[in-house]
């Protein structure tokens, strides 16, 4: 996916529960809660076992944080995360 097709995804998705694969393997699930024309900024859901670099943002979890940037070049997929994991 190229970094613009992945910025208006996540665009489209902004503020949408999301699982996002990246180039390394890692997939990180949680709320999109800002989009620039570089990065995503995703906040980890923990009820779900959503994981990151382990940063939970400023200001605490759903509090006024971003949680942690994923570079858009590095964005393979981008999918609605289901509301329940089996």
């Amino acid at each position: 996916m190229n970094p613009s097709d992945a910025y208006n995804l996540c665009c489209k998705y902004h503020g949408k529960r999301v699982r996002i694969s990246d180039s390394s393997g890692r997939v990180h699930v949680g709320e999109i809660t800002r989009v620039d024309r570089r990065q995503v900024w995703i906040l980890p859901d923990r009820r779900y076992s959503g994981y990151g670099l382990g940063f939970w943002g400023f200001g605490g979890y759903r509090g006024a944080g971003f949680g942690y940037g994923i570079a858009l070049g590095t964005i393979l997929g981008i999918a609605l995360a289901p509301i329940i994991f089996f």
